[in-house]
């Protein structure tokens, strides 16, 4: 069971109410490391977010290498993977797989096809074909699509629609419109690779993140690392310390791209059977082995809401998770121990 630590103000009740609306974010607490030579870290921003490694190494010229080469891996699965890029495996796929099965590289079929397995598991919380309503976002142009537009898209949005020839390797779709964005999984894709070359290049204690997604690699030099579930209200204040080794961590909230509008908040996680943004619950982490499920199940636990979310973490005994709701209540899976009420004085 893991134990949590709470820095909650006192008097407060972190099983029921943070308050304030308080949404989750993962913050590494990386602070107050005092840089030696041993410790290398670099962030870039990169697939619309921010990538970051830091890891030990005895030698310096080794870790920088290193270091270089995770963000290397990184940058090759973002040309691979991007919407946003009109040259990539995914961009073609889209153009293309409405009319005629499209060939795709061995790694892109392979999430492509752990993506569909999740929508399986999830009844469809989790759909790559989201994108056909989220293409017509623009979060930093405080652009969203109309009522007509969504209801629209919103026939393209089935995860059924994508069908697999696993021996040719091909992608098809459906129906004309459909579209695909593995936002939702691409990312913890990125850490679980970048920690693998990690492994292979020797490295023992390391944490590799990219936006809400982490993987840690061993401990950190005899300690856990503490990862800090922040108060997504308060920049900087961490709700919930908690201390892991060996693991992955991911969150799904409605604060990593949104705008609001009229009192509204429009966000990046739409849900397949409304298309339009989650609502009830502001944000979700799953811990577990593999950041690429976390990734995903963070996403789904979000558009299920609390309790089917929580009954979901609960058939899957590697993984735990934490869930706060549109009230700011905070909800836990059974394995994690909550953190004690502090004592009154």
């Amino acid at each position: 069971m893991k134990s949590l630590s709470s820095s909650f103000n006192k008097g407060c009740e972190p099983k029921h109410n943070l308050g304030l609306g308080v949404r989750l974010a993962v913050l590494l607490l990386l602070a107050p490391i005092v840089v030696k030579a041993e410790w290398f870290g670099d962030a870039r921003p990169m697939m619309g977010t921010e990538v970051s490694v830091y890891l030990w190494s005895d030698d310096s010229e080794d870790g920088l290498a290193t270091l270089e080469s995770v963000f290397q891996e990184a940058q090759r699965i973002d040309r691979l993977m991007s919407t946003y890029k009109a040259d990539s495996e995914i961009s073609e796929i889209n153009r293309k797989a409405a009319q005629t099965p499209v060939a795709s590289g061995a790694e892109l079929f392979r999430l492509i096809s752990r993506s569909l397995e999740i929508s399986e598991l999830t009844d469809g919380a989790f759909d790559i074909t989201y994108e056909s309503v989220g293409q017509h976002y623009d979060f930093r142009g405080h652009q969203r699509p109309d009522a007509q537009t969504v209801e629209t898209e919103l026939e393209n949005i089935n995860f059924r629609f994508v069908q697999l020839d696993d021996e040719a390797q091909t992608v098809r779709f459906g129906r004309d419109g459909v579209r695909i964005n593995l936002g939702g999984i691409a990312k913890g894709y990125v850490v679980e690779r970048g920690v693998s070359i990690l492994r292979e290049k020797g490295i023992q204690n390391a944490i590799v993140t990219a936006g809400g997604d982490s993987r840690l690699l061993g401990d950190r030099r005899g300690r856990p690392w503490m990862v800090g579930i922040r108060d997504p209200r308060k920049e900087g204040e961490v709700a919930i310390s908690v201390p892991l080794q060996d693991e992955a961590i991911s969150t799904s909230g409605d604060y990593e791209r949104f705008f609001d509008e009229d009192g509204v908040r429009y966000h990046h996680i739409i849900h397949p059977g409304t298309g339009s943004p989650a609502s009830g619950v502001h944000s979700a982490t799953v811990f577990g082995p593999d950041a690429v499920t976390t990734d995903a199940l963070s996403t789904s636990v979000f558009v299920m809401g609390v309790d089917q979310g929580l009954r979901l973490i609960a058939k899957l005994p590697d993984y735990e998770g934490i869930v706060i709701d549109s009230d700011g209540q905070v909800f836990y899976s059974d394995g994690l121990e909550q953190p004690a009420k502090p004592a009154s004085e």
